[in-house]
């Protein structure tokens, strides 16, 4: 019998499967097209000559642990043990996943607010859990009274995505504020914040959960290197997390990857000293507003776009189809992929809207835009 007997393949799969098979541009997946910087690469091509290829500790290669105690000091003026707050992991999604596992347990209930990222309810149902999932406002904005209700005295955890994949929205003040006050009711609910786009954010500073002293001893947070240094195939990311919690987490860690990539590690330890990071949003929010104004005078209805590299789309005024027909239409009449947004949600909520990243070089921007502007 299947443990996920619920789970398919994913729509990015099919999505992107349809995109090569029909040769559209594919808008799909969230995956930069564009070069990654010289100075990493070159750290890499170095070091693949140096002996830097065996096991590294558990929680990560010594100096780079140091050097993300330094990023997150100067990001959210936090202050973190590496030795023992800090865990390299192989991509966000396994931090994600080992939190879960080693954080949740049968019967637990764990709020996820959707449209939320497919890989979280999984470990929640491996764990023999409940995922409660509750919709967001239509504008994406978190309803605190629609969240309180959802909470019981089974709640263990509530998982939460800032900058939001894939609405693009981004948590204010209030919003945290209304979070810990509905924290403070119930002392024993984990906080899981899913920062992997903490550096694309573009008009609104990020606010992060390490910022936030009523948080952090409750709170595991997940950084994505893949996603702030245009590397999502080296699958580095890492979590920070209180002694209590960490200790858990690393029981499972140990037993699932035991140690990350070395080579990887070392290469974005020495690129953490020369890059800078809080020029990303600057570059993201080019290519958004490129994007945006290129699609200006197409008949999608382009939503506000506050962080990530995700352009969410409304097509109402065009077709009545639903959103998994419009996309696959969209590849197969005019060569363009993208994500139907009511993959992102458990009641499957479908509200003639879709999902763009435009995490892609100019050209490929401006080449599906005159296919989307022909629609």
């Amino acid at each position: 019998m299947s443990k996920l007997p619920h789970v398919g393949t994913s729509i990015f799969t099919v999505m992107s499967k349809m995109a090569a098979e029909y040769n559209a541009i594919n808008l799909s997946q969230g995956f930069p097209n564009f070069r990654v910087d010289e100075r990493l690469t070159d750290n890499l091509a170095r070091l693949a000559k140096e002996n830097v290829h065996q096991y590294l500790p558990m929680s990560g290669y010594t100096p780079l642990l140091t050097k993300i105690t330094a990023l997150v000091l100067k990001s959210y003026n936090r202050i973190i043990l590496p030795e023992t707050e800090i865990l390299v992991t192989a991509g966000a999604t396994q931090a994600i996943f080992t939190t879960i596992t080693a954080l949740i347990n049968i019967d637990d209930e764990v709020i996820i607010l959707d449209p939320s990222f497919d890989c979280y309810e999984a470990p929640v149902l491996l764990c023999r859990a409940k995922p409660v999932r509750i919709n967001l406002n239509n504008d994406y904005t978190p309803n605190w009274e629609r969240i309180e209700k959802a909470f019981s005295p089974k709640t263990k955890m509530i998982i939460v995505n800032n900058p939001h994949n894939p609405a693009g929205k981004t948590l204010t003040e209030a919003d945290f504020e209304a979070l810990e006050t509905l924290l403070q009711k119930y002392p024993d609910v984990i906080l899981l914040s899913d920062e992997v786009y903490e550096y694309i954010t573009f008009e609104q500073s990020h606010i992060s959960a390490h910022s936030r002293e009523k948080l952090t001893n409750r709170a595991v947070v997940i950084s994505s290197f893949g996603k702030s240094f245009h590397i999502t195939g080296w699958k580095v990311g890492y979590l920070v997390a209180p002694v209590h919690l960490m200790n858990e987490v690393k029981k499972v860690h140990q037993f699932m990857v035991f140690s990350v990539n070395s080579i990887a590690q070392v290469a974005i330890s020495e690129y953490l000293d020369v890059v800078a990071v809080d020029e990303l949003g600057t570059f993201y929010q080019e290519k958004r507003d490129y994007f945006r104004t290129l699609l200006q005078n197409s008949r999608f209805e382009l939503l506000p776009c506050e962080g990530t590299y995700f352009q969410v789309a409304s097509y109402a005024s065009i077709s009545a189809e639903n959103d998994v027909d419009f996309c696959k239409r969209l590849i197969v009449e005019h060569g363009v992929a993208a994500i139907p947004l009511s993959s992102f949600y458990g009641d499957a909520k479908d509200e003639k809207r879709i999902r763009f990243c435009f995490a892609k070089d100019n050209k490929t921007l401006e080449d599906a835009a005159k296919r989307l502007c022909g629609v």
